[in-house]
């Protein structure tokens, strides 16, 4: 059974993003998470995001053939298989036991600086640990500019 929480793909339609809720088998795979941004449209660096409830994001963008991931707590990596698949990826190491009390993003922080979202930019956001990992996720996709299409998709693919 899926974890709670969500997942969704961006991408660009002409000038606007379009955002889809994604099936709830992507929050448990990162493999399967990847296959749904290949089969995004290239165009304008397609992203997929995935958030499970109070804990953590991965966020994973393609921009040509490279693919940039975010994991947004290196901790998660200990509890949940998304994480621990991002973190492998990602060629990190899994947290060793005094490094769990820290959150600490993993990855590519600069993956929307084309987009005027620079690394600077998204640490700030990721830094504020009163936010949970959804709330960070508005703030970011507020700052592209994706807000309002994100929201509504979110509702859509809530798995509780």
């Amino acid at each position: 059974m899926a974890q709670p929480g969500f997942a969704v793909a961006a991408y660009r339609d002409g000038a606007q993003w379009r955002v889809d809720p994604l099936p709830p088998s992507v929050l448990d795979d990162l493999g399967v998470l990847l296959s749904a941004l290949r089969a995004q449209p290239p165009e304008g660096g397609p992203f997929v995001v995935a958030c499970l409830e109070d804990e953590f994001f991965v966020v994973a963008r393609q921009d040509g053939r490279r693919i940039s991931l975010l994991l947004s707590d290196l901790t998660a990596a200990v509890e949940f298989p998304l994480a621990e698949q991002a973190m492998t990826r990602l060629g990190e190491d899994p947290p060793a036991d005094d490094e769990l009390d820290e959150v600490w993003p993993v990855g590519d922080l600069d993956l929307f600086d084309d987009l005027e979202l620079t690394e600077d930019d998204v640490e700030e956001i990721l830094d504020d640990l009163d936010l949970l990992p959804e709330e960070m996720l508005e703030a970011i996709m507020d700052r592209l500019e994706v807000g309002e299409a994100y929201a509504r998709a979110i509702d859509a693919a809530w798995v509780r």
